[in-house]
């Protein structure tokens, strides 16, 4: 896998990253998705939606940057499993139970 990190140490939202840290996602981002599920619901013209997707973007890759600070070396692992495992969980759950110790739900 090539770095998991950009230029200036920020990670890169690769599929594997994103669903290595999907339940924290999900807990951490649920109202940002959940308004930006509305939005698509009540409208269907995508631009009246974009503020919304730029909320859940920022809050996904701010997310990643704090997991990345304070579990670098489980995420890097749990992240580089599920690239090299084509993002099957069950191949990687090792590594997952570490990075969930490390940076709990």
């Amino acid at each position: 896998m090539a770095s998991a990190v950009d230029a200036i140490g920020d990670p890169i939202p690769t599929s594997a990253v994103l669903m290595s840290a999907s339940k924290h996602i999900s807990g951490r981002c649920r109202g940002e998705n959940l308004a930006f599920l509305k939005c698509k619901k009540d409208d269907p013209n995508p631009e009246k939606c974009l503020d919304k997707g730029t909320q859940v973007t920022r809050c996904v890759l701010h997310l990643l940057k704090d997991l990345h600070q304070k579990c670098t070396k489980e995420m890097d692992a749990y992240a580089g499993c599920m690239y090299h495992n084509t993002d099957e969980f069950e191949l990687c759950r090792k590594e997952q139970k570490q990075f969930e110790k490390a940076c709990p739900l």
